[in-house]
């Protein structure tokens, strides 16, 4: 018997609490002061402001665009490649199947 394990508790942890609501997470945006840390930091790395300028949403809106049209199109290729595993596993099928017919024939 290991004489540690007669000394260990098991320590339970309270439960998380729950995540705060958009309607709580703004209140406490309006209260903060205006010398908040977070607003120094954001001033900081130039992203102050509460929206973004119209170039980056273009920018978004366009990568955003892209992605989808790169997901669809990797989607079509996945099912194009999903048929020709098939077809070639059925060519492999045939293939063992005509195999072992040369060989029955020659035997």
């Amino acid at each position: 018997m290991n004489i540690g394990s007669k000394n260990k508790k098991r320590v339970v942890l309270p439960s998380r609490p729950d995540p705060p609501t958009v309607d709580q997470m703004l209140e406490d945006v309006g209260r903060a002061a205006p010398d908040d840390p977070v607003f120094s930091i954001l001033q900081r790395t130039g992203q102050d402001s509460a929206r973004p300028a119209d170039g980056d949403v273009e920018t978004r809106f366009q990568q955003c665009r892209q992605y989808l049209e790169l997901n669809e199109r990797l989607q079509e290729v996945r099912g194009r490649l999903l048929q020709q595993r098939e077809e070639l596993r059925a060519a492999g099928e045939q293939l063992e199947s005509d195999v072992m017919e040369v060989k029955g024939q020659t035997l």
